[in-house]
Formats: structure tokens, C-alpha cells, sequence
């Protein structure tokens, strides 16, 4: 009733990328501007690198993503470089300046063997002194605490239907959080329902998994205006440089 096409297509449609509005893409839109090879992992449907395409980037872009229905939304625009895949599967070899994960893909790291091998696969792709930029949610503000029904975004798609979309967290067992995406029609009928874990981290053994992937941490922001990491802090933006 709900198809992957559509999941996409509405995942446009409530996250436009937009650095004028978003700080966090305007955080993103900087690093990219000045990098001259860029690989954006969990690219979804490729917004960041079309922009900067748009903006006229010169150099090489390159999204990576295992969504077959969100690629194939990236691959209008034929001038950037898009391929099929994981974080862990990616096998360049010192070819970019930036490694990004935005919207909080690198929560979807859950297990230590996803990130150990995610992390290593990054580091690979990166020249030497290239630098890794992603943001995970912090745990201390434990934002999971709004998924719930009655938070329900509504929204008209492109083919004028109605819908509503919530969360509802299903579980969370010591720092994975899993919870369910519902898309209804607005009297709650379900169209579709996914299920998604994330991993919340915290500062030190996120560290750890940097450190041990031979990441040194160049900076780190609690917040898009590059403020501290403090204990009100939702976020935790880390930029890490390739030792």
C-alpha cells in the first residue's frame, strides 16, 4: 500500500535539505564546499550532494547507500557518483578528502563489529589527513523519549494523499533504541511500518571505537553554532581526522 518509492519520496519531503533553514546543513555544506573529493555515506536519496553539485562543487562526489528506492531518487542528477552499498562494504582506497554521515546514519552502526568494520572501511577511503564529519544524538538528552504517537507529523505527498507519520519506541536494551516508523492514512489506517534500531553513544566510547580505528578527534560540538558539548547538549558532532 506503501511502497519503498513512496518511503522515499516522502522522506524528501520531510527532511528537505536546506543549509538557509537547517544549521546542520549548513554545518555539512561548509565542509563539503571545501573539500575537493567528498564521499557521503548513508547518502540516502543523495540531497546534500545534489545541492552542492547545484552550487557548483568541482570535484568528485560520491554517495553510498544500501537503499535501492532512495538511490534510485539520487540518480536523477548523473553528474555525481552513486553506489549500492554499507559503510563496512565501501573499498576505496585513499580516495577522498571528506567522509560524512548526516541525519544521524552512524546511529544505525548498532553492533561493535558493524562499527569497527564501518569505521576501518572509512579511515581506508580517506587521503591521509582527510577528514570523517557525522553527529550522533546524545544519549543524556534521550530523544527517543518523544517518539510516541501523538508526536505525529502530518503531511500532503506529492500525489495530494494525506498521511500521518510517528515513532513508537518498541524497546531499548542498554544503548540501542529500537522503534517503529509508521506511515497512516489520517484516520490511522497503517500504510506502512518499518522497524529501525539506533545505537546512542556516548562521548568516551565513541572515542574508543575512533581511537581504535586510528582516528584522531580534530573537533567537537555539542550543537551547529560548533558550541561545547555540555550536559544540555542534544547532540554529540564530531569531526575525526584520518592518523
Amino acid at each position: 500500500m506503501f511502497s519503498d518509492d513512496d518511503a522515499a519520496a516522502l522522506y524528501d519531503l520531510l527532511n528537505p535539505w536546506d543549509p538557509a533553514v537547517w544549521p546542520g546543513d549548513g554545518f555539512y555544506e561548509q565542509l563539503v564546499r571545501a573539500a575537493d573529493a567528498v564521499l557521503d555515506v548513508g547518502c540516502g536519496t543523495g540531497a546534500m550532494l545534489h545541492r552542492a553539485r547545484e552550487q557548483g562543487h568541482p570535484g568528485r562526489l560520491v554517495g553510498l547507500d544500501p537503499d535501492r528506492a532512495a538511490l534510485r531518487r539520487a540518480r536523477r542528477r548523473t553528474d555525481v557518483e552513486w553506489v549500492e552499498g554499507t559503510a563496512a562494504t565501501a573499498q576505496w582506497d585513499a580516495a577522498f578528502d571528506l567522509a560524512t554521515m548526516t541525519g544521524h546514519a552512524f546511529q544505525c552502526l548498532v553492533t561493535d563489529v558493524e562499527l569497527r568494520t564501518s569505521l576501518r572501511a572509512i579511515r581506508a577511503a580517506l587521503r591521509p589527513g582527510g577528514r570523517f564529519a557525522f553527529e550522533t544524538r546524545h544519549p543524556r538528552a534521550r530523544a527517543w523519549e518523544d517518539w510516541r504517537p501523538w508526536n505525529a507529523t502530518e503531511v500532503t505527498d506529492a500525489a495530494g494523499r494525506p498521511l500521518r507519520v510517528w515513532h513508537e519506541v518498541a524497546g531499548v536494551d542498554g544503548d540501542v533504541v529500537t522503534f517503529h516508523s509508521t506511515t497512516a492514512d489520517p484516520d490511522g489506517t497503517h500504510l506502512r511500518v518499518d522497524r529501525t534500531s539506533l545505537r546512542f553513544l556516548d562521548e568516551p566510547t565513541l572515542d574508543a571505537f575512533l581511537t581504535e580505528a586510528e582516528f584522531e578527534v580534530e573537533a567537537r560540538y555539542g550543537d551547529w553554532a560548533r558550541g561545547p558539548v555540555t550536559g544540555g547538549s542534544r547532540e554529540i558532532i564530531t569531526i575525526a581526522c584520518r592518523r
